[in-house]
């Protein structure tokens, strides 16, 4: 445990209102600022708190456990760091170097950018930006409009050449926010969809996902992007996975439920540590590995993306098995344990955390 019995108690206080009315109070996020989780993947001369990545997750899962709002908030905005390698040191010094500092945006190339002098007007709607109500700045990928309007990115055949992508960080002021975030957990994240309407993005504030312009020396950036995301949501699902079954025993104890169900319990919590323990030696090795060879194996990628999916596959089942033996005080939205058993279906239903094997 990372944080102390009083830390969590402090921030589950506001759980039942963050699921209730789908909003962060300003203590948690002055909870979030003051311990810099935000900022695990920014460097230290940028007010960071430069993080190696297992313990990093291992901040994400004890933020899950607290509460999956919490740890899906700290986790999408610490992933938010990684921009600071890619933009040149002073656009990166404007974006993260401020307390409330924290990205929000999307990775689809829902939106089109045509060029103009000093940089690109940008339009489209991302969908899912979590942290979109309190970001200070929003990123979005957008296909670069070569002026083909029969080759638009829509309407390409299948097969046919990828357009130009590239990345845009906008200021607040240049985006609208679409309130559309209705899923059934997860409900505080804010996670709606932003709007871009023909603004101007200048030439220093975009940039490439394969393109590091500052920072080399910092180990977290050499660490492939798709893996580093799946050991991310895998931590909140393990945590999120850990808090459901601290409820439901609480719950079947408090009911006095058959030996099966607490059987069961016990079952799926030696699952959940035997998962929890191969996902950390995968991602410990595959830390030591980018320290010694400064990048990693396509063979340890893969272990890594098999880790995490599996660990959150169980987090998973977890919930699937265990849930319709809680009874129908279980089914109550404003329990504890439903709340968990919500937010651990959702995120688990993240395209990186699924697996059709």
């Amino acid at each position: 445990m990372l944080y102390t019995q009083q830390v969590i108690d402090s921030v589950r206080q506001y759980s039942l209102e963050m699921d209730k009315f789908r909003n962060i109070p300003k203590e948690v996020l002055d909870f979030i600022y003051d311990e810099r989780l935000f900022h695990l993947f920014v460097p230290d001369e940028l007010e960071g708190r430069m993080t190696a990545l297992p313990e990093a997750a291992r901040l994400f899962q004890a933020c899950s456990r607290i509460d999956g709002n919490l740890g899906w908030m700290v986790t999408i905005g610490a992933g938010g760091g990684f921009f600071a390698a890619l933009l040149e040191q002073d656009v990166s010094k404007e974006i993260f170097a401020r307390r409330d500092a924290v990205i929000a945006g999307s990775g689809m190339p829902t939106g089109t950018a045509r060029r103009v002098e000093g940089g690109y007007q940008v339009s489209g709607r991302w969908k899912y930006c979590s942290g979109s109500t309190y970001a200070t700045t929003f990123t979005a990928n957008a296909v670069i409009d070569s002026g083909n309007e029969s080759a638009k990115a829509s309407e390409l055949p299948s097969g046919a050449e990828a357009q130009e992508i590239r990345a845009f960080a906008f200021r607040p002021e240049q985006i609208r926010i679409l309130p559309d975030w209705n899923a059934f957990g997860l409900r505080a994240t804010a996670s709606h969809t932003m709007i871009a309407e023909d603004v101007f993005v200048p030439d220093n504030r975009t940039f490439l996902f394969d393109e590091m312009k500052s920072y080399e020396h910092e180990a977290i950036y050499r660490y492939p992007f798709l893996p580093f995301a799946q050991v991310s949501f895998a931590a909140v699902a393990i945590g999120i996975a850990e808090h459901f079954l601290a409820a439901a025993e609480a719950l079947a104890e408090a009911k006095g439920s058959e030996a099966y169900v607490m059987g069961k319990l016990k079952e799926h919590s030696g699952f959940l540590r035997d998962g929890e323990v191969n996902f950390y030696e995968t991602v410990e090795t595959s830390w030591r590995e980018l320290l010694q060879q400064g990048k990693l194996s396509v063979e340890t990628e893969a272990a890594v993306t098999t880790a995490s999916i599996g660990a959150a596959n169980t987090a998973r089942t977890c919930g699937q098995t265990l849930f319709p033996l809680l009874g129908l005080t279980a089914a109550m939205e404003d329990s504890e344990v439903n709340r968990c058993w919500r937010d651990l279906q959702t995120a688990c239903s993240h395209s990186l955390l699924r697996s059709y094997a």
